[in-house]
C-alpha cells in the first residue's frame, strides 16, 4: 500500500494557516480522501502537556530548551498519529511542523538552522512533509487578523516576527521543491482557492488518488 501525501501549513502568526488546514482538510474529504488533521505542537497526551508548556504558560525557557520541547512534542505526534495515518494511505494535513522549529528558534531566534533540521531529522525519523504551503501576509497584516489574546511564542516584539516572516521565505528560497509561499493578504475564499490550486497539482503529479 502506498504512504498517504503529507501536506503542512505555515506562517507567521495570524496569516489564517489554521482555518486554511480545516477547509484543505473537508476539501479533499469532499473529494473522496481519507484525511487526518494534526496540530504541532500537540495532537498526543504528552503534546498538549508540552504544547501548555511553550505556549500557555510564562515560563522563562532558554532557546535550546524552547525548541528542544517543540521537537519532542513532533515526536510524539510524528510516531502516534502521523505516520501511522500514512502508513494507512491517508492524507495528513498539519498545522505546522519541522519548519516552524527551523524558522522561529533559527532564523528568528539565532540558534544554528542546519543543526534544527538535523535534530529534527532524529525527532521525526527523517520524515517531512511532501509539501509546505507558506502563507506570507506583512506583519501588520497578520497582526490585524489576530482574534485572540498572544501566546509566549506571538508575545514576542515586531523585530522578532520580522525575522521569522524573512525566515520563511528565505527556506521557501532555499527548497522550493518542498516549499511554496502563498499570498494570503486576499480574503479567505480567494487563499482557499490558491491552496487548492497548489495541492491539487501537487496530488495530480504525484498521481495520489482518492
Amino acid at each position: 500500500m502506498p504512504r498517504g501525501p503529507f501536506l503542512s501549513l505555515d506562517g507567521v502568526d495570524g496569516t489564517g494557516k489554521s482555518t486554511q488546514c480545516r477547509w484543505l482538510a473537508e476539501r479533499l474529504r469532499a473529494e473522496g480522501r481519507a484525511v487526518t488533521e494534526c496540530a504541532d505542537p500537540g495532537g498526543t497526551v504528552v503534546g498538549d502537556l508540552l504544547r501548555d508548556v511553550l505556549l500557555h504558560q510564562r515560563n522563562a525557557l532558554s532557546l535550546a530548551t524552547e525548541a528542544l520541547l517543540f521537537m519532542a512534542s513532533r515526536a510524539q505526534l510524528t510516531a502516534e498519529i502521523i505516520r501511522p495515518a500514512l502508513d494507512a494511505s491517508q492524507v495528513v494535513v498539519a498545522d505546522r511542523y519541522l519548519l516552524a522549529n527551523v524558522v522561529y528558534q533559527g532564523h528568528a531566534g539565532g540558534l544554528d538552522p542546519r543543526l534544527l533540521w538535523e535534530v529534527g531529522q532524529l525527532a521525526t525519523g527523517g520524515l517531512e512533509p511532501d509539501l509546505t504551503l507558506v502563507l506570507d501576509v506583512p506583519l501588520e497584516v497578520a497582526r490585524a487578523r489576530r482574534r485572540r489574546p498572544a501566546d509566549r511564542v506571538e508575545s514576542r516584539d515586531g523585530e522578532f516576527h520580522a525575522r521569522v516572516r524573512a525566515g520563511f521565505l528565505a527556506e521557501a528560497r532555499r527548497r522550493p521543491d518542498l516549499v511554496q509561499v502563498i499570498d494570503a493578504t486576499g480574503s479567505a475564499e480567494d487563499v482557499r482557492q490558491l491552496v487548492w490550486q497548489r495541492v491539487s497539482e501537487f496530488l495530480d503529479a504525484r498521481g495520489a488518488t482518492p
